[in-house]
């Protein structure tokens, strides 16, 4: 067995975990021990998941062998699974990291201020031209709009960061968003690895590597929405 091959399975099982993990906290009381533990489960899952599609998309970039030979165009397989692969990961990490700190901090951001978590931003940002760039390259409309959306997110933070003041409870919509960032980026990657494999003649099948971040994107809209109609619909903590 391959190393890659290797790296699939394990990756499977991990982003298995963390994909199931994931919607208990959704689900369960807001706070509440389930909310927190299987919380920290799937964050955790999702970024063991995320570093090991890092090391596949190195592999499928710079590895000896030829990933996938029935695919003809190289240069879209390294654009989608390589370097647009890479980003997710460095994205999933950094939603699930992000996400577990703000609800840590609570209304304390000195913390996220410190250069660990600037260097994480730091590297989002980096892959995220990156993966645009590329998409730019090969006229990918979906490598440009998960960098933008990447970016926005990261500005986002960081205005929240470093605002001189915000709201009591911002850091909840933070967590939130944040989570469900996590699970965009990790639903992407993983439906990646895994149609490449069932559904090949669909691999480069844009509507489909899109869904993940419909649905996300929709939920974060309707979260926020509820939470600025009142303070009760933005009553959930992390």
């Amino acid at each position: 067995m391959s190393l890659f091959s290797l790296l699939v399975i394990v990756h499977v099982v991990v982003g298995t975990t963390g994909l199931i993990a994931f919607w208990v906290p959704v689900a369960a009381r807001k706070g509440g021990a389930a909310h927190r533990r299987w919380g920290r489960l799937a964050a955790r899952a999702f970024m063991a998941a995320g570093g090991l599609a890092i090391a596949m998309a190195l592999l499928s970039l710079f590895g000896p062998e030829k990933r996938l030979p029935v695919i003809t165009d190289r240069a879209l397989f390294a654009g989608l699974f390589g370097w647009m692969m890479l980003y997710l990961g460095v994205l999933t990490i950094s939603f699930a990291d992000y996400g577990m700190a703000v609800a840590r901090a609570r209304a304390r951001r000195d913390g996220l201020r410190g250069a660990r978590h600037q260097l994480v931003f730091a590297a989002v940002i980096a892959a995220a031209l990156n993966c645009g760039a590329h998409g730019v390259m090969l006229g990918q409309p979906l490598m440009m709009l998960l960098a933008v959306i990447g970016l926005v997110a990261v500005a986002t933070q960081l205005r929240y960061i470093w605002r001189p003041r915000v709201a009591p409870r911002a850091y909840v919509h933070e967590h939130f968003r944040a989570l469900i960032g996590m699970g965009i980026s990790a639903y992407t990657a993983f439906v990646s690895v895994g149609l490449i494999r069932l559904l090949p003649q669909h691999v480069f099948n844009p509507a489909i590597w899109a869904l993940p971040s419909i649905v996300g994107v929709s939920l974060i809209a309707v979260f926020t929405l509820r939470a600025r109609a009142g303070p009760a619909a933005g009553s959930a903590t992390g």
